[in-house]
């Protein structure tokens, strides 16, 4: 009886959750973001504050999971993460809030997000006060990237594109080689593990597992990409930095129990 009342509560409180967060993202759009705009004249300053406000709300929130007893979030990776200022930081997308924890680490992070999610009314004011990056143009993309890798900021990038199939091997994209190729920036591999599994591609928000689940991140390793930066052809050259990384990822999942054996 007790797991059943600690699992409704727990739908509850997921509910709740996600609840705040659509709310929080309208309250940053229609209040706080104006008023910067209004006391903040130059736009890059006024991108940092606004990339940090999202920073300190998106703390809040994995502390509002967290005590709320919706997560449990272990985070080793938090103090070398701070270091990674104009790097690219890559991880495998297990959940939906993926990101929401690598930013709550990142006062100045930046990532790339849908472009339709400029149509998402709860998240669209946030995007266009922070500046980040959209898919829509890859050209334009490549260019927005580098400039700004060479600001300073951690760029955040998820080589799959999307949230991971649980118990499959992801597949990756290559756009992540090509801004790596582009600005000449190595990547920073981070692991992001989440047991049990939950808020993925296929799940709702309240399908939640019977177990508290736990969010852990961790870094792997720093990817020098110079190697790659030595081949004449750039598309061989991206093709092969994400075999590469692919098979890297690949290979660290099935360490830890979270993909299938190729056949």
């Amino acid at each position: 009886m007790w797991q059943k009342l600690n699992h409704l509560y727990r739908i509850l409180a997921t509910g709740f959750c996600f609840s705040v967060f659509g709310l929080g993202g309208l309250v940053l759009s229609l209040l706080v973001f104006p008023v910067q705009r209004l006391l903040i004249p130059d736009q890059h300053k006024r991108r940092q504050v606004a990339r940090y406000t999202v920073h300190r709300s998106f703390r809040f929130f994995i502390g509002l999971m967290r005590g709320l007893g919706v997560f449990n979030f272990d985070f080793p990776a938090k103090a070398e993460l701070e270091q990674s200022k104009g790097k690219i930081l890559i991880a495998n997308h297990p959940s939906l809030i993926d990101v929401v924890a690598l930013i709550s680490m990142l006062p100045q992070a930046d990532c790339v997000v849908k472009a339709q999610l400029f149509r998402n009314p709860f998240m669209r004011g946030v995007i266009q006060s922070t500046g980040y990056l959209t898919n829509a143009d890859p050209d334009l993309l490549l260019h927005d990237c580098a400039a700004s890798l060479k600001s300073g900021n951690t760029l955040i990038i998820f080589p799959e594109g999307t949230r991971t199939t649980p118990g499959l091997a992801q597949h990756f994209q290559r756009g992540a080689a090509n801004i790596a190729l582009r600005s000449g920036c190595n990547f920073f591999a981070c692991f992001i593990q989440c047991k049990p599994s939950t808020l993925t591609k296929d799940e709702a928000w309240y399908q939640v597992p019977a177990q508290k689940p736990t969010l852990k991140i961790r870094v792997l390793r720093e990817i020098d990409i110079q190697p790659f930066l030595q081949l004449e052809s750039a598309s061989l050259a991206a093709r092969q930095l994400s075999r590469e990384l692919e098979t890297f990822y690949h290979q660290v999942m099935t360490t830890h129990g979270t993909t299938e054996n190729r056949t």
